[in-house]
């Protein structure tokens, strides 16, 4: 692995940074979290600790039709947002049958938007349940070089990495699981977008603005969604005409007068409209700064919110179906339908012969994903003996909503002082 990612950390110009590292025992076996921005973590773990015996946690469908290699690489097979008890018995069997440190990526999904992804409430009792060094593993450039949405191609800018020997043994035991999570979140707590722009990172390559509209999927100036569209450096509203350019420093610069296909379909009419449009919602977007990627998709998940709190969510949208139930293929079974509604998701499909609900209250988060193996857009559900990947039909469909919709019904179905106490025990 480190042999491989050798070229790949050479071209970015990696280096990094340790903070009191030497509290690690050489053999000690530990428990090593990281921010999850791109396949570049990987690289940089492996070029770090080559000299230290480890496992990786992976999401489970990595492992289909290469098991060998998984399993050779040292990797443990994950359920993404589902309960898993054997992941958990496999990461205290590699800490105290084997001796080996442990790679895992709380996060669990690639960040969307830039910042942090929620970490679930239980990681606290698992540090707990674990009692080993935890050791943070935080990334700065990684997200900026190889973001999701940019279609995972690959960006001119330097990476480094801080290594913080964060938690003893010893502080795990005397500090409680409320304690232990707010450490992590403090730690998981950063925006590359505002880091960029702090300290004057430049993207420069000319295709940085595309499929950004798969995080920035609603026009804050008409308030319209699945009509936003990106080209090179732009992002445009197909609907109003509004018009920002991603700039080399991060920023987004509104710019309506910027010519496009999308611009050239907007009447001069309908252009008028949005401008007064613009400076009435401009009043309702007080807090937000739309100049931020990260803000705006801020903006997103409150306007989510208050769809579910007005009883407006709802989606109902046909969908192909993939599902994983070993490690031998990922089967193609068929079309279907997805729902997902304050009750949570149902689908149906294959005939008649599929039908499954998943409650609001299953998980904190769901796993979504762009490009998944280059098939397309998607999000899973299921259990741990089956997952089912569903791939929208209608390409405008926005999985990133789907994640955030599924985040806050969640939110309202467990009550906060039900979560707050979780946390206390």
């Amino acid at each position: 692995m480190k042999t491989l990612s050798a070229k790949d950390l050479k071209d970015c110009r990696f280096t990094y940074e340790l903070e009191g590292m030497e509290k690690l025992g050489k053999d000690e076996p530990c428990l090593f979290l990281m921010n999850h921005s791109s396949f570049t973590d990987l690289e940089i773990f492996s070029r770090l600790f080559s000299d230290r015996q480890y496992h990786i946690v992976m999401t489970l469908d990595g492992f289909v039709g290469k098991e060998w290699l998984m399993r050779s690489l040292g990797c443990i097979p994950a359920r993404k947002f589902i309960t898993d008890m054997p992941l958990v018995k496999d990461i205290v069997h590699c800490l105290k049958d084997l001796g080996s440190s442990v790679l895992m990526y709380p996060e669990a999904s690639y960040s969307f938007d830039g910042t942090a992804t929620a970490l679930p409430s239980s990681v606290g009792k698992c540090l707990k349940l674990f009692n080993v060094p935890v050791v943070m593993i935080t990334t700065e450039g990684a997200f900026h070089r190889d973001p999701l949405y940019n279609g995972l191609r690959k960006r001119d800018v330097a990476v480094k990495a801080t290594v913080k020997y964060l938690l003893s043994a010893d502080d795990i035991k005397n500090k409680s699981v409320k304690e232990l999570n707010e450490i992590l979140k403090k730690e998981f707590s950063f925006d590359h977008w505002k880091w960029q722009r702090e300290n004057g990172i430049k993207v420069t390559e000319p295709f940085r603005a595309e499929g950004l509209e798969r995080v920035l999927y609603k026009c804050p100036v008409c308030g319209k969604e699945r009509v936003m569209r990106s080209n090179g450096i732009e992002i445009s509203c197909s609907s109003c005409g509004a018009t920002w350019a991603l700039g080399e420093d991060g920023g987004l610069v509104r710019n309506d007068a910027a010519t496009s296909e999308d611009m050239a379909s907007v009447s001069t009419g309908e252009r008028e409209a949005a401008a007064h449009e613009a400076l009435a919602v401009a009043d309702k977007h007080d807090g937000y700064d739309f100049s931020y990627v990260s803000d705006w998709y801020r903006w997103e998940r409150d306007m989510v919110k208050k769809e579910i709190a007005e009883g407006k969510y709802y989606l109902d949208i046909p969908v192909d179906i993939i599902a994983v139930k070993d490690l031998h293929a990922a089967y193609q079974i068929g079309e279907g339908r997805l729902v997902h509604s304050i009750n949570g998701f149902d689908l149906t499909g294959c005939n008649g012969e599929l039908e499954y609900h998943q409650s609001a209250k299953n998980s904190y988060s769901l796993y979504a994903d762009y490009f998944w193996y280059e098939i397309g857009d998607m999000v899973s559900i299921g259990t741990m003996d089956i997952q089912y990947y569903c791939f929208p039909k209608d390409k405008s469909v926005n999985v990133a909503k789907v994640r955030l919709a599924t985040e806050e019904m969640y939110k309202l179905s467990i009550p906060e002082r039900l979560r707050a106490s979780e946390e206390a025990m």
